[in-house]
């Protein structure tokens, strides 16, 4: 039987993918690590951690890297960066990554939630996404995206995602921790 209470979620509490992350992880008793910083707006305010200047300057990366590798620009640079710093934290601690948006054709994933899912492959991380056009998982898998059920089987896991979050997408996360752990505990 697995010990419930040595998993953690690192997550960013924003509302939809990242707040029903945490949500599932209250339920199912899961500890739940929030990381925020000065400004930053969040959904769900548990367990927050504020990160400093010199911890964001730690996800520091060249605005040209993170757009060469999302395959795309990002006008506002100095608006996003703390955005893609607080995401290296989450990326950083949660060693299994699991991501809610839209893979796009170039195999990167829509947003934000790309970056974290690119430091996930960069990181040489098990990453999973749910497609919510397709309505399923998929896991990066000898550098192509796989159709898979993934489970968490690791003890630190990152939960991430869009803020526009679908009823399915809310679902396939529910039964991820369901696939997990059996049933909530609470």
């Amino acid at each position: 039987m697995t010990d419930i209470s040595d998993y953690t979620l690192y997550s960013g509490g924003l509302k939809g993918a990242e707040a029903e992350f945490g949500r599932c992880a209250e339920e199912w008793g899961i500890q739940e690590v929030n990381f925020s910083f000065k400004g930053h707006k969040m959904d769900r305010v548990k367990d927050v951690r504020v990160l400093s200047e010199e911890e964001l300057k730690q996800g520091d990366i060249s605005m040209e890297i993170v757009s060469k590798r999302m395959h795309r620009t990002y006008a506002e640079a100095d608006k996003i960066r703390k955005v893609i710093q607080s995401i290296f934290h989450v990326v950083n601690n949660g060693y299994q990554i699991f991501a809610i948006g839209w893979i796009q054709p170039d195999d990167t994933v829509k947003g934000g939630t790309g970056w974290a899912v690119e430091l996930g492959k960069l990181f040489n991380r098990p990453v999973s996404v749910y497609d919510q056009d397709k309505n399923k998982w998929f896991t990066w898998k000898d550098n192509s995206w796989q159709e898979d059920r993934p489970k968490i089987e690791y003890k630190t896991f990152a939960g991430t995602g869009t803020r526009h979050l679908t009823d399915k997408g809310k679902k396939a996360i529910r039964e991820l921790f369901e696939r997990s752990f059996g049933p909530a505990q609470k």
